[in-house]
């Protein structure tokens, strides 16, 4: 699904991304992992355009996207949940999920009924401002509105950070939903657990490079004590 080779990405004078190289299989859960500052939250911003590559190529479906603009990637077919959640916060809910309208291919003006189906509290806070949400609220709504474009793709970064454990299990549930249904799904994530239940491999950044990829039942505690631990 998505195929990065020989990335390298520079920061003013800092090289932040060396050399990475790794796959995305279609249909999997794949959680980039690593302490903080190690790479994670540039390497999304590097798939989706919003940080240009030193050198490099990235390939989604066989396509060189290295060039195209961000708006182009989501038309192709990739979900973007920043960490933040970065929600119009003087929009109301509706407005909000249809923002993503735009990178449908098909041009469609309403929002799926699905993504009411998936986020409940969405539909009955339709016409709240998404800034009276609560954070859990919030982010089931950063992850509906990329969902609006269907993708075949989706990317998280951090969507469990600063959420309440029930919603944080809502979240592993849907993203084990969209999984079973075929979706391909990229996660950064910080708790374990959560990480554990959702994914079936792991690539480890540790100061830019990638020092381990694996399946998800080869994480063991002793690669957490050493990649992962503070």
């Amino acid at each position: 699904m998505l195929s990065i080779s020989n990335l390298n990405q520079y920061y003013g004078g800092s090289h932040t991304l060396w050399d990475l190289t790794l796959s995305i299989p279609k249909g999997s859960c794949t959680c980039l992992m690593g302490r903080n500052g190690m790479g994670k939250t540039t390497l999304l911003k590097c798939i989706m355009g919003l940080l240009p590559l030193a050198s490099g190529e990235v390939l989604f479906k066989d396509v060189n996207i290295r060039a195209l603009p961000v708006h182009t990637r989501a038309r192709l077919g990739i979900g973007f949940v920043p960490q933040g959640r970065e929600i119009f916060s003087q929009l109301t809910v509706e407005e909000n999920l249809k923002t993503g309208l735009p990178a449908r291919s098909d041009r469609r003006k309403q929002v799926p009924e699905h993504i009411y189906d998936m986020f409940p509290v969405l539909k009955k806070m339709l016409h709240r401002r998404g800034g009276d949400l609560s954070g859990g609220q919030q982010q089931q709504l950063a992850i509906g509105r990329a969902l609006v474009i269907e993708p075949t793709m989706l990317i998280l970064d951090e969507p469990t950070e600063g959420i309440q454990p029930n919603i944080v299990h809502e979240i592993g549930d849907v993203i084990i939903k969209l999984r079973e249904a075929g979706l391909t799904v990229l996660l950064v994530e910080q708790k374990l657990p959560i990480a554990r239940r959702v994914a079936d491999h792991f690539h480890m950044l540790d100061k830019g490079r990638l020092v381990i990829s694996g399946a998800i039942g080869e994480l063991s505690d002793e690669l957490v004590r050493k990649h992962l631990t503070v």
